[in-house]
């Protein structure tokens, strides 16, 4: 793909932006047994305690407690998670909408997720389909398709990889090779001055300064009801 002036990424942060509260609070949480305020102090206690990431150690605390408690861990379950999810107002017809809106002009509007949630969950939405690349936290599965072990974990300093995976091209997660060789400027797919990044909390700050550093805007969306804090 090279350089196109008709083309636009719209960069979306999932949970506190499409959808309130955290994507696991709908489903997960509750056939665990845990209170949304139990599941993720524990995920947090155990990251200070381990010194470790947050990410991966909520990711760590769903293994334990699906374990403990007979929740399947079946990347099929995680997306019938996904089905539970509720999304704020308007976003369900916001694709279609905005999709018109550039086809009238001659832009190509392309869609992305960048997200400490789920990929499996988000997998599971009403929406999953509007998206060209999801880019999110994943379990790797074992022979009977059971997670065992984080695949991939998106925090907010490393949500910013996937940017300049949008803007040259490269849409695996695996190829470290192509997203750190050199292309002109005017030569990658999505120019940042192409991009716009839509997100809601202090896990987007990196990628909204770096979009907005390189030409590009970023939007910050605010629900008026109070959300539990955790770690995503």
């Amino acid at each position: 793909m090279t350089d196109s002036p008709f083309t636009i990424a719209l960069i979306y942060d999932f949970d506190g932006t499409l959808a309130p509260g955290n994507m696991q609070e709908y489903d997960f949480i509750p056939a665990v047994g845990k209170s949304n305020k139990e599941f993720w102090s524990e995920a947090n206690a155990l990251a200070e305690e381990q010194d470790a990431d947050m990410v991966l150690s909520y990711m760590a605390r769903m293994i334990q407690t699906a374990r403990s408690n007979g929740v399947s861990l079946r990347r099929e379950a995680f997306r019938e998670s996904g089905r539970h999810v509720t999304l704020y107002k308007g976003v369900r017809e916001w694709f279609g909408r905005i999709n018109a809106y550039g086809a009238a002009r001659g832009m190509r509007i392309l869609h992305y997720i960048n997200s400490s949630g789920l990929k499996e969950i988000i997998e599971g939405t009403e929406i999953a389909h509007e998206f060209r690349r999801i880019y999110a936290c994943s379990f790797l599965y074992d022979v009977d398709g059971i997670a065992y072990w984080p695949a991939v974990a998106v925090n907010y300093t490393n949500k910013t990889q996937f940017i300049f995976k949008i803007n040259k091209g490269v849409e695996s997660v695996f190829d470290s090779r192509l997203v750190n060789q050199y292309i002109e400027e005017d030569k990658r797919p999505v120019p940042f001055r192409r991009m716009i990044y839509v997100g809601d909390g202090s896990t987007d700050i990196p990628c909204m300064r770096l979009v907005k550093n390189y030409g590009g805007h970023s939007i910050a969306v605010h629900s008026p009801r109070p959300r539990a804090r955790a770690a995503t």
